[in-house]
């Protein structure tokens, strides 16, 4: 455990660990190569504009003949669960009917943090076969199913009676063995990044133990997050005070390592904000950001070979060199893809148990391949030399980090004219939905029309960790 040993680190590298945790990172990080690519100022793409209301038209449509109402569910992992018309939440459901609102939250939480860690591509050759349905499926749906198998029957759990759990010990246990059978890995059906995936799950384990305050302390597990998140909501007005994390609650140095922490609390007017009593009681509320802001806190030293400030791991961060500055971490470029979408995915067993999530827009897009494909293959972006459509690139070039940058300032404008043209408000459709209606089924679409396999018009060398 010699990697959460607490660490001393100046008050501005402490700032710039904060400021690259946090959604408004991501997009002003990602506005500034987005400028600098509509000033040509970049090597390898070119944007078109003018193509932005073909675009937004695309994924309407593929919107409608998905939602024909528009009533679009959150673009999170218990979508793929559902695959093939098969009710596995419902099953799931059965599973937990003895326990109370708040134990099937946390065991929800169990399951969607592994399937999510999970989820990096699979590659085009894999498949799964679910013996149950006799069915298979290939790449994210393929990925949900089996880590879903695997979790019912307790591949992550330390404890054979309780074996609808993910604990730290169950993590650290789990072998390469063990999780090419999960996944029916074989010569014949190869996985991308099976080994990086497993030491994401082990280094997982690690941080549930590091984390108490976040994981628990007898039995660390990731459900122990639902405790953490309500209990901040309720503290937050309990105090009379409305939360701001600083440091901390960006997922700053005090999440990531033990480090030094600088928290801000604002005394709220009681004229404005009330004190919960018994004529006001306490509002089931939380941002989006929040919970983003525990994932990164509680998961940042599971990312391997990553860039770090001060020995603290960032995480989905990487260098560009057309971004200068001064100050730490202006050469940087956040994206905490897979965190984002583990945050979309955690939403929703909050709002079961009666919790408001404020602040969806404030998370970014996700930049990943069908988003950025879609991107591509409709032309609002465009390779300026042809030859990086014909090998792969791996997630620190160039290449990708432009190409995932313009991806996350063209997701909003992409849903700014979704929402014009279909005269909604940010609250009526919000970028989550957007994504799931949406943009990232749009991707994979125009990939399979226009390449065998559907594969991505940019190949990416994954190690199972990214994307």
């Amino acid at each position: 455990m010699d990697n959460y040993q607490p660490l001393a680190i100046a008050e501005f590298e402490q700032r710039a660990i904060a400021y690259l945790r946090t959604p408004a990172a991501i997009r002003e990080q990602c506005d500034r190569l987005f400028s600098l690519t509509c000033a040509e100022q970049l090597p390898h793409f070119r944007c078109d504009l003018t193509k932005l209301d073909q675009v937004a038209n695309y994924v309407i449509q593929v919107m409608r003949d998905e939602y024909p109402d528009l009533d679009i569910p959150f673009h999170s992992r218990w979508r793929h669960f559902e695959v093939g018309n098969v009710p596995r939440l419902g099953e799931l459901e059965q599973k937990l009917a003895g326990l109370t609102p708040l134990e099937k939250a946390q065991t929800k939480y169990d399951l969607a943090m592994v399937s999510v860690l999970l989820d990096a591509g699979a590659g085009a050759d894999w498949k799964y076969h679910e013996s149950e349905t006799g069915q298979v499926f290939s790449r994210s749906e393929g990925l949900a199913v089996a880590s879903f198998r695997m979790f019912c029957q307790g591949a992550f759990s330390s404890n054979s009676e309780n074996p609808l759990q993910t604990d730290a010990k169950g993590l650290q246990s789990l072998t390469v063995d063990k999780l090419s059978q999960g996944f029916q890995v074989s010569q014949q059906n190869p996985l991308v990044g099976i080994e990086g995936r497993l030491n994401l799950l082990q280094r997982l384990g690690e941080s549930l133990q590091a984390f108490p305050h976040l994981f628990g302390t007898e039995n660390p597990r990731p459900g122990n997050l639902v405790n953490y998140l309500l209990d901040r909501g309720k503290r937050r007005w309990g105090d009379g005070e409305m939360g701001r994390w600083g440091a901390e609650g960006a997922g700053g140095a005090g999440g990531a390592g033990g480090d030094t922490k600088t928290t801000e609390t604002f005394p709220i007017p009681n004229s404005q904000f009330p004190i919960p009593n018994s004529q006001f009681p306490i509002p089931k509320q939380l941002t989006a950001s929040e919970v983003l802001a525990a994932i990164l806190a509680g998961l940042g030293n599971i990312w391997p070979g990553r860039v770090a400030i001060a020995g603290v791991n960032l995480g989905d961060v990487w260098f560009h060199p057309a971004l200068k500055g001064d100050n730490p971490g202006e050469q940087y470029v956040p994206f905490h893809k897979l965190s984002q979408w583990l945050t979309y995915s955690l939403l929703e067993p909050l709002q079961e148990l009666g919790w408001e999530i404020t602040g969806l827009d404030e998370l970014t897009g996700l930049p990943e391949y069908r988003n950025g494909g879609l991107c591509l293959d409709l032309g609002l972006l465009e390779v300026k030399d042809v030859s990086i459509l014909h090998k792969p690139h791996l997630p620190g070039s160039e290449v990708i980090v432009e190409w995932r940058a313009l991806t996350v300032c063209l997701l909003d404008r992409i849903a700014h004219a979704i929402r014009q043209q279909l005269n909604l408000s940010t609250a009526e459709l919000p970028l989550v939905k957007i994504l799931q209606g949406g943009t990232w089924t749009a991707g994979r679409k125009i990939a399979s029309q226009l390449r065998a396999g559907g594969i991505p018009p940019i190949q990416i060398e994954s190690d199972g960790t990214v994307f």
